[in-house]
């Protein structure tokens, strides 16, 4: 419900009230899952066994899993914002972030009740299922970011109207992942796999022939739609599918795994779009000023045009002249903005297009053994 609700939900909120209100969402959705776990979840029989057993909670894991991860997020936040390794502080991140993480998997090889199982990247279908849940999360929510932004800083459109426009791909998507659920106990989970990712590499290589600055509501609606397309043909399969050859008993360390991998993924994505927004947003924009040269025929009559139309409602010539070069100046911002928008889809359509081929690599499933109901 997430994708569905969420962009609406949250536009609406900071339309009407402040964004701070967006992070009291978390509070009542926060108790019910509470109450819900105490009231239907039970620790299964194996995890029964190690606490009798007195295997004590893997803290120095834990310790490692929190510095490594909390550095890397910030780091992630910072980045762009602080100009990456040129500050000192984003590069001590770097540091203490990479050398958490490398500690961390050291020590959990040779732990027998590790936070994080790393022994079992050992399992390729396991290893590539959690990197194409990382891919998945870096393009949902690289999508998920990008088209807002855009939406709002190129085309005037409120929080709340941007919300909206979002709206119909995340209830697309919430009727598409039911169905697919029921394909996963009928086809292979590769095959879904690969359909889910071709498709979602069309989506992003359509939106590079659609994104403009004249993209009205009803175009970026249904182009919204065609980017999470392919995003329900991902969710479960990839779940399903890291499941092959693991250890009943290894379910729980699965599916953790699987879920930080999408959380880690979204936070990549977030990142790296926006660093690629505003370094190709540079580029773009250094290539066409050099084209706004009084000695360029285009560029004098839209200049000597638009100081004409100034000047005809009043403003003095100089003035008229000035303004005129500033609408230039800020029309040039925008169409510099909108190639790094097409720039950064077309990256995101050539991830999808290697998760595509790698889907292959992924051993089958027994389509009818049940694996669905297991991985949900």
């Amino acid at each position: 419900m997430a994708p569905t609700i969420g962009p609406t939900l949250g536009g609406w909120i900071t339309f009407s009230y402040s964004w701070r209100w967006i992070f009291f969402i978390n509070l009542p959705v926060g108790v019910i899952t509470w109450l819900l776990v105490r009231r239907f979840v039970e620790d299964p029989p194996y995890l029964r066994r190690l606490k009798s057993a007195g295997v004590k909670l893997d803290y120095v894991g834990i310790a490692f899993l929190i510095v490594g991860v909390g550095a890397l997020q910030v780091l992630l936040d910072k980045g762009q914002e602080d100009d990456w390794f040129g500050s000192r502080f984003i590069t001590t991140l770097v540091v203490v972030s990479a050398v958490s993480l490398i500690s961390l998997v050291v020590w959990e090889w040779f732990q027998k009740a590790p936070i994080i199982d790393v022994r079992m990247f050992k399992n390729f279908n396991f290893a590539g299922s959690s990197l194409m849940m990382f891919m998945l999360g870096v393009l949902l929510f690289s999508s998920l970011v990008l088209m807002p932004l855009f939406l709002q800083t190129l085309l005037g459109y409120t929080s709340e109207l941007a919300g909206f426009a979002l709206s119909a791909g995340g209830a697309v998507l919430l009727i598409e992942m039911p169905i697919v659920g029921q394909l996963t106990t009928k086809l292979q989970g590769r095959y879904l796999i690969a359909i889910g990712w071709l498709a979602l590499a069309a989506g992003m290589y359509y939106s590079t022939k659609r994104i403009d600055l004249q993209l009205s509501f009803r175009a970026a609606t249904l182009l919204r739609i065609e980017q999470v397309i392919g995003l329900g043909f991902l969710f479960v399969p990839i779940t399903l599918v890291a499941y092959i050859g693991i250890a009943p008993e290894k379910n729980n360390a699965v599916a953790g795994i699987i879920n930080f991998m999408r959380n880690m993924g979204s936070s990549v994505g977030t990142s790296l779009v926006t660093t690629l927004i505003a370094r190709r947003s540079q580029l773009h924009q250094l290539r066409l000023v050099e084209k706004a040269r009084v000695d360029n025929p285009n560029f004098a009559n839209i200049a000597h045009g638009l100081t004409q139309h100034f000047a005809n409602g009043g403003v003095g010539r100089h003035e008229a002249l000035s303004t005129a070069y500033a609408s230039i100046y800020l029309s040039l911002q925008a169409h510099a903005a909108s190639l790094a928008y097409i720039d950064t889809f077309m990256v995101l359509a050539i991830a999808a297009l290697i998760m595509f081929f790698l889907s292959f690599t992924l051993k089958k499933n027994d389509a009818g053994a049940g694996g669905a109901t297991m991985a949900e």
